[in-house]
């Protein structure tokens, strides 16, 4: 890979993604409704998926997790159900930090080499490895059966005694058994935990609700909740104990780590522990998964992150302007907002949180999205991220269990995608039982993805928003201009949000030609999403008539 290489993350739950069990029972076992195996992701998908455009897998779910299938043959403590959601369990209910889920491995006992071996397949198809590091909560009922000779366990040494104490890894409702508003059971088949520990989404007291992380125990990384107070000298317990399940993993070959609420754990072990890995691993990548513009700087400047996610500043602002007809013009704030910065910003259009762009509750089209989609993938040279079926207009139709119809694909549940399992095609890959609009999709996806590293403008480039001189050529609520540029080669790419196609005669501004330096003159220009091609004189004079796409856009390469 180039060393400027823009990342392009595919995000693929192992689980799902070749799994070909089409029956989709409500709330099936895994007999009832399969599992897909780490085994299954093999050169042709991977070479598949590199071909489209991705640079980065993003392996989600791939460390053990608390799930309501028994693997105690195999040395693996079970689960009590009443703290695990849905059959399969939540990926973000960690049982245990060292481990590979036994779900997604064909021979269990060999789990941990057949990760190393996707590992080693994802590197032969020149593309890196990331994997979700959890460190703001573990499962109710963690507990390391394959941590290295010489760890101690989480909690092992605990103090049970103390809510708070630096020495601990939990806080401990003390006095008071765990009675959240959930079904615990009955008998021997009760779940009890006393004295209670606090949730993962800071619910400090025995009683949480169905809607908080109940099936999650909250990390303590030193600061007392009760009066802020930091502990942090000498280091806590958990930062190391967390720092060493981060060099375990890299040692395993793992290229980076998207970092789980990573702003609900304080920024001081940031600095500290990413220091720490990169001493030993300069190359890791770490990515957090952040929802408070205010701290951005703090986590990227202090904490030592590459990369943040740009969820509430241009995901929500695309969001709103197809979903709700906001203006377009809009989206020159979000570059606003976080410039200087821009680099660092992960845009995604879905992940596992968000609704599918596809599903009724978002967009109800694939295809509305395309204009958020070139926005989001060539604005900056900062990371763009594709969740697993996104490429084919996956709509996440109908409920499978625990998670109901949200418009979300389960992350709860055995099931399998509808779209991924025609193109998987039982290890065949290709596009053979896609149908036409499917493949239309995907074939739109891999153009722009493709054009994110083949295009050293969107990798590399600097970036001039046409707005300002712009009002008066277009509408400013549909559609929305910018140049991207790199030595002798620019791109004018411009969008368009309505539902109508847009002719738009655009003014290039005498500042953009001295900003990126851009020579006067004749200019051979191709459009690189249709391939229409014309010569035309480049200067502050000249007005460029664009043919934008109703739901689409264009992206004219100038060329002298």
């Amino acid at each position: 890979m180039r060393k400027n290489n823009k990342l392009v993350i595919y995000q693929m739950f192992p689980r799902l993604f070749t799994n070909t069990n089409v029956s989709n029972t409500f709330n099936g076992t895994i007999e009832q409704n399969g599992v897909g195996k780490m085994n299954d992701i093999d050169g042709k998908a991977l070479e598949s998926l590199k071909d489209l455009g991705v640079t980065h897998m993003w392996y989600t779910g791939v460390i053990e997790h608390a799930t309501k299938t028994d693997y105690t043959q195999y040395g693996i403590q079970s689960s009590n159900p009443h703290v695990v959601k849905g059959n399969a369990g939540s990926p973000y209910a960690i049982r245990d930090y060292y481990d590979i889920d036994p779900d997604i491995a064909v021979d269990v006992p060999n789990r941990i080499h057949e990760f190393e071996n996707l590992v080693n397949r994802t590197h032969d198809n020149d593309m890196k490895v990331i994997i979700d590091f959890v460190p703001n909560h573990v499962a109710r009922e963690y507990h390391s059966d394959a941590k290295p000779s010489g760890v101690e366990d989480l909690g092992a040494t605990d103090d049970k005694g103390m809510f708070f104490s630096p020495s601990n890894n939990f806080f401990y409702i003390t006095g008071k058994e765990f009675a959240p508003n959930v079904d615990l059971g009955q008998g021997n088949d009760r779940y009890v935990e006393f004295p209670a520990k606090a949730t993962g989404n800071d619910c400090y007291n025995e009683h949480p609700g169905v809607n908080d992380w109940y099936e999650t125990v909250k990390l303590n990384y030193g600061v007392d909740p009760w009066n802020g107070c930091h502990y942090f000298s000498p280091i806590p317990s958990t930062w190391q104990k967390m720092c060493d399940i981060l060099l375990y993993w890299a040692s395993k070959g793992v290229d980076g780590f998207r970092c789980d609420m990573a702003h609900m754990v304080p920024v001081d072990f940031w600095h500290w522990a990413i220091a720490k890995v990169k001493e030993a691993y300069p190359s890791v990548v770490f990515i957090a998964e952040l929802y408070d513009v205010g701290i951005y700087h703090n986590y990227i400047h202090y904490g030592g992150f590459d990369y943040l996610y740009d969820k509430v500043n241009l995901y929500d602002r695309l969001c709103e302007i197809v979903k709700y007809g906001s203006p377009a013009s809009a989206l020159t704030e979000c570059w606003q907002r976080v410039d200087g910065l821009q680099g660092h910003m992960l845009n995604f259009l879905e992940n596992h949180d968000e609704l599918r762009v596809a599903s009724p509750q978002l967009f109800g089209s694939a295809e509305k999205a395309f204009p958020a989609l070139l926005v989001s993938a060539t604005m900056s040279t900062s990371p763009f991220m594709v969740y697993q079926g996104q490429e084919l207009g996956e709509n996440a139709a109908g409920a499978m269990g625990f998670s109901g119809d949200d418009g979300r694909t389960s992350i709860f549940d055995y099931c399998s995608i509808p779209t991924l399992v025609r193109w998987y095609n039982n290890g065949n890959c290709g596009i053979q039982k896609l149908n036409n609009k499917e493949r239309k999709i995907r074939a739109f996806y891999k153009k722009v993805l493709r054009l994110c590293n083949g295009e050293k403008a969107i990798s590399e480039g600097a970036f001039f928003d046409l707005m300002y001189v712009n009002y008066h050529n277009l509408n400013p609520n549909k559609q929305y201009l910018y140049l991207r540029h790199y030595e002798n080669e620019t791109l004018l790419i411009a969008v368009n949000f309505d539902s109508q196609d847009a002719i738009v005669y655009a003014d290039i501004p005498q500042h953009a030609v001295d900003f990126l330096k851009i020579d006067s003159g004749t200019y051979f220009m191709k459009e690189l999403i249709s391939g229409k091609q014309k010569t035309v004189e480049f200067s502050s004079n000249a007005k460029f008539e664009l043919h934008i796409p109703a739901h689409n856009g264009v992206v004219w390469k100038i060329v002298k």
